[in-house]
């Protein structure tokens, strides 16, 4: 499983969008995204819109309930999390819920998982938010749980966290569900990544990513895996505009902490920014937002167009 080009959605607050039309709206910039040429479509886990791209109080769709509707208004792109908050289910319900994402979808579906990290969910929802370390025990419980379900194989642990108690997980729609994780942890993250996942999604300013791959590589190395097997994109916050006074207006909305992963300038600007700096650090692919105006009918497209020469 290799994704060389997704689009993500992670903003479901379009002001000239009527609440009735909101999930039309979503729909169609994946049905754009398809035809522009991304491989997957993505959506954010949460409940409560993210600091830094709108208040909390924006609206936010519950992630599977997204994926399962895209999945019946799509036909080729693979549908994903980026990530999926582990602390929010329980890992044999996850699987369950993933794998039948995969059968509705035909055979599209993406784990991606994180250890979770959003603490006001937490405590507004009831969910045990823990330390940072115990968050990743969780994760690692997690994986030893999900990964034989996503392979059809009953699941049989008991850990701190969970039990599992031979879990079974039918029907499926493939041998297999291939899964990505997603962070920039060296120590932790990336030690799961290399044991449990296909697929690594590096969320980091771009000063640190070709620092992050080689890190990457070698904890892969220290298990005695290829480091191929292990396929990466980055994370990119994209904002492209046509014309100077746009591409100025959209510079302004992005946040301090995130000006070192965004990306802003026309669409040639932004393909050429991306080319040196993310393919160039030895990244696979990228998945990107488009949060300021991807919902406006054919930008996503405009954005695909100049991209999708890079990792072809």
């Amino acid at each position: 499983m290799t994704i060389r080009l997704g689009y993500q959605i992670p903003n479901f607050t379009y002001p000239e969008v009527p609440p009735e039309k909101l999930f039309d709206t979503v729909l169609a910039q994946a049905r754009e995204a398809e035809g522009a040429g991304f491989d997957t479509v993505l959506v954010m886990d949460h409940f409560y819109q993210l600091p830094g791209i709108g208040p909390a109080e924006n609206a936010m769709l519950e992630s599977y309930t997204t994926l399962g509707a895209l999945a019946t208004g799509t036909s080729t792109v693979r549908l994903s999390t980026l990530v999926t908050g582990n602390t929010y289910r329980n890992p044999a319900l996850l699987a369950k819920t993933v794998t039948t994402l995969d059968v509705v979808s035909h055979g599209r579906a993406v784990l991606g998982i994180g250890a979770g990290w959003y603490e006001r969910e937490h405590h507004d929802y009831g969910f045990e938010f823990g330390t940072f370390g115990q968050r990743f025990e969780r994760l690692e419980e997690a994986l030893t749980i999900i990964s034989p379900m996503l392979r059809g194989e009953p699941a049989t642990f008991e850990g701190k966290w969970y039990v599992a108690r031979g879990a079974m997980n039918n029907p499926r729609h493939r041998e297999n569900i291939p899964i990505m994780l997603g962070g920039s942890g060296e120590q932790k993250t990336f030690r799961l990544a290399a044991r449990f996942a296909d697929h690594m999604n590096i969320v980091c300013d771009v000063a640190d990513l070709a620092r992050k791959v080689s890190v990457l590589r070698q904890r892969c190395e220290e298990i005695g895996r290829d480091p191929a097997t292990l396929t990466t994109t980055f994370h990119a916050m994209v904002l492209a505009g046509e014309t100077e006074q746009e591409i100025k207006e959209l510079g302004t909305t992005v946040p301090e902490e995130r000006r070192n992963r965004a990306f802003l300038g026309t669409t040639d600007q932004v393909a050429e920014q991306l080319r040196d700096k993310v393919l160039g650090a030895g990244i696979d692919g990228i998945t990107l937002n488009l949060m300021r105006n991807g919902h406006r009918p054919g930008v996503v497209s405009m954005v695909g167009e100049a991209l999708r020469p890079l990792v072809a």
